[in-house]
């Protein structure tokens, strides 16, 4: 999947649309998927198998969805899907308020 943050999207919308013919286009404001631009020609079909990987990537980005559910949704095999997620920056492990303590037992156990 192709994606472009809005600053490029201002610059050259006319880029967004030609990769649009061939698959669905990821928006990006900042660095977070934002909106998807789709080619109105495709075919249903088409449109469901490019655009199930887009809405699975944010719903798992957003919590919504774990990342096996994301991975089924999307339609892809689960090490694909991550390698999706990977090239949109989306982090497959997120830190959460544990993670300092689970270092800390982590450094205690390696010492000892």
């Amino acid at each position: 999947m192709y994606a472009t943050n809005v600053r490029d999207l201002k610059k050259n919308p006319s880029a967004a649309l030609r990769h649009a013919r061939d698959e669905p286009v990821l928006i990006l404001k900042g660095n977070q998927p934002d909106a998807v631009l789709l080619h109105l020609e495709s075919t249903l079909g088409d449109t469901l198998l490019t655009l199930r990987p887009a809405l699975a990537s944010v719903l798992f980005r957003d919590g919504v969805l774990s990342l096996g559910a994301a991975a089924k949704l999307s339609g892809l095999p689960l090490v694909d899907f991550i390698q999706h997620l990977s090239s949109l920056d989306i982090e497959i492990v997120k830190a959460d308020e544990t993670v300092a303590q689970e270092a800390k037992d982590m450094s205690a156990w390696l010492k000892s």
